[in-house]
């Protein structure tokens, strides 16, 4: 009897409690992956950082699946990968990257979370209607980032600035389209393997790109912080959460998993604030709060959407 209970409880941490854990991490560090990358691009040029963080990400992915013996991607399965590589990792994780060398990492995230908003406003322009419930959250959060932008009219005088928050919006724009290029061609491939393969491939490009534009510095003028956040970045970022991250999508429902999206600001905001110092004035707590409801309500009105 006693056995049979323990092997219940058991199953039952593994139906939930595992991927509830999961999401609780990826919802922590992710959260903190801005802070990471912020105190990096402090030292050494933000792409080529992306890339020897994408570089050694892909390449531990890759050679756990070449030593587990897992076939390569074929035929069309490459086109999804190379198209997937250039607008997730090349275009938003490069642009994002980049952007939080001009702003605070706290602003960086709130803006990574408005996603949900694109994709919106890309399904408008592709005919289909939209729920009255996600129009009502696109004027939230409109509303939203106009009450944080308030304390920061001033700074939009500084060129680096303006740059900043340019490249962190297109960066998001790529990702939504990388998201719903990914719905559009239902996985058809190992996810993990498939995430390496991107991660690598966009890092090729990224160093192409830096080394051409002469951007790039020697590895032996990069600072010790900066190879720490780095680390940071790989085991935390690339590896360990995107495992929790896929996991948590395949074993929870959607409005569950999706529950990551609202806290990451939320702790790199905090932790900005408490590490960097960054100001957390009332206009940022007020106008995060209203830009991460309307971004639920989007959410919710698309989850809906999809049943």
């Amino acid at each position: 009897m006693r056995t049979k209970i323990k092997n219940a409880f058991s199953s039952k941490v593994n139906a939930i409690g595992l991927p509830i854990l999961a999401l609780c991490w990826v919802s922590f560090f992710w959260g903190t992956t801005w802070i990471a990358s912020k105190e990096g691009v402090k030292h050494m040029p933000a792409l080529q950082l992306a890339a020897i963080r994408q570089f050694i990400g892909g390449f531990l992915y890759i050679s756990f699946f070449l030593f587990k013996k897992t076939p390569w991607p074929k035929g069309k399965q490459w086109k999804t990968i190379i198209i997937l590589s250039i607008l997730n990792f090349v275009l938003s994780n490069g642009l994002s990257t980049w952007g939080v060398k001009y702003i605070s990492s706290g602003l960086g995230a709130i803006i990574g979370a408005i996603v949900p908003l694109w994709i919106v406003i890309i399904t408008f322009f592709r005919g289909e209607r939209l729920a009255r419930l996600a129009v009502i959250g696109l004027i939230v959060s409109f509303g939203g980032v106009c009450v944080i932008f308030y304390d920061h009219l001033n700074d939009f005088l500084i060129p680096d600035f303006r740059f900043g928050i340019f490249i962190s919006i297109i960066s998001t724009l790529t990702w939504a389209f990388g998201s719903l290029y990914t719905k559009k061609k239902a996985a058809s491939f190992n996810p993990y393997f498939s995430l390496g393969l991107q991660m690598f491939l966009s890092s090729i490009l990224l160093f192409a790109y830096t080394g051409a534009t002469g951007t790039s510095v020697s590895l032996s003028s990069i600072p010790a912080i900066s190879w720490w956040s780095i680390a940071y970045l790989v085991v935390f970022g690339s590896v360990l959460t995107f495992i929790a991250f896929i996991y948590a999508l395949q074993n929870l429902p959607a409005e569950i998993s999706s529950i990551y999206a609202y806290i990451n600001p939320i702790i790199a905001v905090i932790l900005g604030s408490v590490i960097f110092g960054e100001s957390l004035t009332t206009a940022i707590a007020i106008g995060g709060t209203v830009t991460l409801s309307g971004l639920y309500m989007v959410n919710y009105s698309l989850r809906k959407g999809r049943k």
